[in-house]
């Protein structure tokens, strides 16, 4: 059973803008779907909003998938209907393990509603000036938090974190926010871009390609790495959202990097035949071909281990694994 399916087994089921984050479309898309192609939910419960059940979420999902392989809108949701849902799953598999319960925390708010659980101070600073949309205060806090801690640590200790908080808000807030979500998302896109240092110049061997796969547009992940092994002298070619397939592998092809980095959001976009087509490519001449290590990145990836490729577990680790292969 996908990790949105379980979700949406607890509480009465799942809201418009949480099935959205969870299949990494926008809410706009999933509206779309309902009213375009009749995806929406089987049954409406009570309340301002509608609410998602496996059953729905699956028929989504199913949707996502043809959709992401080249299948017309219209007859994907044809096909999405049609196509019984998988039955629930009798129990967890073999080889998992009870989830421990999450030890509380004191929450922290910033000024607005926002939860920041044992957060860094900067956080509060920052989640205020994306609430005020307050662009000038919001570079400079941004900034400030990279200068002050690196780059690895201001992602994972302040804008991630703050980045969770107003997803929390909109999920929780009917779908408001959004703009506001929009708007933190893009300027520290430009903060990142600002504090990375100019581009390192090729070396044979050693470049790191960075990509997104096919069908998914979460790019900052990427973007932060792509700043943080500039710092550290390591070549990138960064490729941004949604590479074809053909693209991707042309890109690989006439690179000829020491590691490909894959980042899939979501489930629907994770393909593990593509990150296994990357892993087996080979250039160089007879005796002395090499292939690329490839990253799995990001929750798509989550579940089963995708054979021949390596999974680091959030950025540092990344950047280690990285900057260990450029120095060989």
């Amino acid at each position: 059973m996908s990790e949105s399916t379980e979700d949406a087994g607890s509480g009465g089921g799942l809201t418009t803008g949480e099935v959205a984050r969870r299949l990494g479309v926008a809410p706009t898309t999933v509206r779309t779907w309902d009213h375009r192609y009749g995806l929406g939910p089987d049954r409406h419960t009570g309340g301002r909003h509608r609410r998602w059940t496996p059953a729905d979420v699956a028929r989504l999902e199913r949707m996502c998938a043809l959709t992401a392989t080249g299948v017309p809108p219209a007859e994907a949701a044809r096909l999405a209907r049609e196509t019984p849902a998988p039955a629930p799953d009798a129990g967890p598999e073999p080889s998992a393990r009870p989830r421990p319960a999450p030890t509380p925390v004191p929450p922290t708010r910033a000024g607005s509603g926002l939860r920041l659980d044992d957060a860094r101070q900067e956080c509060k600073g920052i989640a205020r000036a994306a609430l005020r949309l307050d662009a000038a205060a919001l570079d400079r806090l941004l900034l400030d938090a990279i200068r002050e801690h690196g780059l690895v640590a201001a992602w994972t200790e302040v804008i991630v974190p703050t980045l969770q908080a107003v997803g929390r808000k909109w999920e929780s807030s009917g779908e408001r926010y959004v703009e506001v979500e929009h708007f933190l998302s893009w300027h520290v896109s430009g903060a990142l871009r600002r504090a990375a240092p100019d581009t390192v110049p090729d070396r044979p061997g050693a470049t790191t390609v960075l990509a997104c796969v096919p069908g998914e547009n979460h790019t900052l992940a990427l973007e932060v790495l792509n700043a943080a092994l500039a710092e550290r002298g390591i070549p990138v070619r960064m490729f941004g959202g949604a590479l074809p397939v053909e693209s991707l592998i042309a890109a690989v092809r006439r690179t000829g990097p020491a590691a490909v980095a894959l980042w899939a959001q979501s489930r629907t976009t994770a393909s593990r035949p593509l990150a296994q087509h990357v892993a087996a490519m080979e250039w160089g001449v007879r005796g002395a071909r090499r292939s690329p290590l490839v990253l799995t990145l990001g929750p798509g990836w989550s579940g089963r281990p995708v054979p021949g490729t390596a999974r680091p577990h959030g950025l540092a680790d990344t950047v280690q694994a990285l900057e260990g292969l450029a120095a060989r």
